[in-house]
């Protein structure tokens, strides 16, 4: 059996390539990992220095900057769209149901951009900022695998409030999952992939607490077979709750 360290390894290198898929799927410009060689050759250097320091500071950064690439490129492409701020022409996707008060990293990937503006002034655009953040981020966590992202994306000036309130929900049930990928070329294996996402970093309870008590009918599977993990899931889910109420 494979240890919890090779099984996330193997976990992220399928998550990286459904996000490559989405990124292929949606955005038409060429890119090319030495897209900056020339005019920002510390950028990727850069970007990895202030995502490994934001992840030793609080590790769950990780899974917040993988999420916050994968809202990103779910909306509209890979262009940093998520990042955008209200303004008079601007219904930012941050007031979007499933990023209210939830999508996070914004800091980071900010203080990286400031410190590129340093050195580069006006070549690294926040897409690409953002799809290197979660492979780094990543990366810091798990230690491997590692992987090439192609660069050149360009920012989106526009945000898409109304798309980004269609992310997938926790609440949704396994049809309308896999009809919500479909929207993005996506197939029902490519759903399981980037679902291992949620392997790294954390979920409150509640979001999930029903499903526990319900995973025999939702599975459908030998009672037997789902005794331990979901006693154990029960306990744990009932000392949270006990806490925090």
């Amino acid at each position: 059996m494979a240890s919890l360290s090779e099984t996330n390894k193997f976990t992220c290198t399928i998550i990286v390539s459904m996000l490559l898929l989405i990124i292929s799927t949606q955005c038409e410009a060429q890119l090319s990992p030495t897209f900056y060689d020339a005019t920002c050759p510390s950028a990727r250097n850069t970007i990895r220095m202030g995502i490994r320091n934001a992840v030793s500071r609080e590790r769950r950064m990780a899974a917040s900057l993988m999420r916050l690439h994968f809202h990103d490129c779910f909306v509209q492409g890979c262009d940093a769209s998520i990042l955008l701020d209200d303004s008079s022409s601007i219904d930012s996707e941050k007031n979007a149901l499933p990023n209210f008060k939830s999508a996070r990293g914004f800091d980071v990937i900010d203080s990286v951009k400031s410190q590129l503006e340093r050195v580069c002034p006006g070549v690294v655009s926040c897409a690409d900022i953002v799809a290197v953040a979660a492979r780094d981020a990543s990366f810091a966590v798990i230690g491997g695998p590692s992987w090439t992202v192609n660069l050149g994306r360009r920012d989106s000036t526009a945000a898409s409030r109304s798309l980004a309130e269609n992310l997938p929900s926790f609440t949704d049930g396994l049809d309308k999952l896999i009809s919500t990928f479909a929207t993005k070329g996506l197939n029902a294996r490519d759903l399981v992939a980037l679902s291992g996402a949620h392997t790294i970093g954390q979920a409150q309870c509640a979001f999930f607490r029903d499903r526990i008590y319900n995973i025999k009918a939702i599975l459908m599977l030998d009672s037997r077979a789902l005794e331990g993990v979901s006693s154990r899931l029960m306990v744990a889910t009932a000392i949270y709750h006990h806490l925090i109420w």
